[in-house]
């Protein structure tokens, strides 16, 4: 497991705390990835979620960010990550190994944090619809809750458990 700091617990500034939570998340995730085969990572071994493995985890978080914090909170003239039906943010493609994915996400961080640096948690959004403290709660919601797919995957994957 990458090394993981949980966020101070008497922070102050709240969009620091939130970007801080969602560091520990997203280390989390990657992790739960850390030391997988390609084979293991790839899997998707719940036959009722074809597209749910490991590594589309972590694509799919990628695109999370992407779209929410970059294009949406930022304005970002980016390309989004998950355009089509049904999302296509979890497809893996020939290229796709645990090292390509883990750092695609890592670079996105890099984006995320740029998008948000003269941001305040009141400001409203470039797409004029919600505050950035909006954006933020729900990319933190959004990873924790693939964090915890991400558990199960592990462990049905080498049976590795725990934080």
């Amino acid at each position: 497991m990458p090394d993981r700091r949980w966020p101070d617990e008497l922070a102050t500034g709240e969009l620091r705390l939130q970007l801080d939570f969602l560091q520990f998340l997203r280390q989390t995730a990657v992790g739960k990835v850390a030391g997988l085969t390609h084979t293991l990572a790839a899997a998707a071994p719940l036959a009722t979620s074809p597209h749910t493995t490991a590594l589309g985890v972590i694509k799919h978080l990628t695109a999370v960010e992407r779209y929410w914090i970059s294009i949406t909170a930022a304005g970002a003239d980016l390309p989004s990550l998950w355009k089509g039906s049904p999302d296509p943010s979890w497809n893996l493609s020939d290229t796709d190994t645990p090292q390509t994915v883990i750092a695609a996400y890592q670079a996105e961080w890099t984006h995320s944090a740029d998008a948000v640096v003269d941001k305040g948690p009141d400001d409203l959004a470039a797409d004029g619809q919600r505050t950035i403290r909006w954006i933020m709660a729900h990319v933190n919601q959004e990873t924790g809750r693939h964090v915890g797919h991400l558990d199960l995957l592990r462990e049905l994957a080498d049976g590795e458990v725990g934080e």
